[in-house]
């Protein structure tokens, strides 16, 4: 896999999927910009500040990347947040929290990356919940990764030189789901069949997998859902 030369934005690097993504990414020689917003990323790839639910910061940071690397190649939006409680514990706030970050930021990043990118490949980290592994504690978040989805079959149209694709996957096993109580992920994996939790390796090699094949077209929904094991 050949990925020397490329300029990736990768966000959420400070953590999770992004972390471990950005981290291969490096090792692979390519010239990564790692997204982080409260937690800084000490690593030797390129970090930059981002709040991707604000639009001022979001239009520094493509004339960052545009000044300094004159491209981008590849987008990964790994950010994402959520706040689990209740229906009638969650507030508007809360709910709309969610949606700027997961669904909203999404999009902006898009906007913004596609101005200066003549082609290239944007991943969108969607979540099985879109579709059927929601959870009555999570509507916020799973509504949101609903939206990613179609936002990304949308952008798929609209932006004919860039390759964008979707990556669903299931429970994963990053540093929030092992924060969580045990025994309720033991019975939320029992819920939706999975056998184990997705390992945040292999995420991110099925992410570079989507930008090297030029098989996976544009508009492709992946799965990675555990199940089929």
């Amino acid at each position: 896999m050949d990925l020397s030369g490329l300029v990736i934005l990768v966000t959420g690097a400070s953590r999770g999927i992004g972390k471990t993504l950005a981290s291969m990414l490096n090792s692979k020689k390519a010239m990564v910009i790692g997204v982080y917003n409260k937690t800084k990323i000490n690593e030797s790839y390129d970090t930059y500040k981002c709040d991707i639910s604000n639009e001022n910061e979001i239009q520094d940071l493509f004339k960052y990347i545009k000044d300094k690397y004159g491209k981008l190649d590849v987008l990964v939006n790994a950010a994402a947040i959520s706040m689990d409680n209740d229906l009638y514990d969650k507030s508007k706030d809360e709910f709309m929290k969610v949606l700027e970050v997961n669904l909203v930021g999404t999009f902006l990043m898009c906007k913004y990356a596609s101005l200066i990118m003549d082609k290239g490949v944007i991943v969108n980290i969607s979540s099985t919940n879109a579709s059927d592994t929601y959870n009555i504690l999570s509507m916020d978040y799973d509504a949101s990764k609903a939206g990613v989805t179609n936002l990304s079959k949308n952008l798929a149209n609209r932006l004919p030189n860039i390759k964008v694709v979707v990556l669903e996957p299931n429970w994963v096993n990053t540093e929030s789901v092992l924060e969580m109580d045990k025994e309720y992920l033991e019975e939320e994996l029992k819920r939706v069949g999975q056998k184990r939790l997705l390992e945040k390796e292999e995420v991110a090699l099925k992410i570079i997998e989507i930008i090297n094949n030029d098989d996976i077209i544009s508009g492709t929904v992946i799965r990675m859902d555990g199940i089929n094991e």
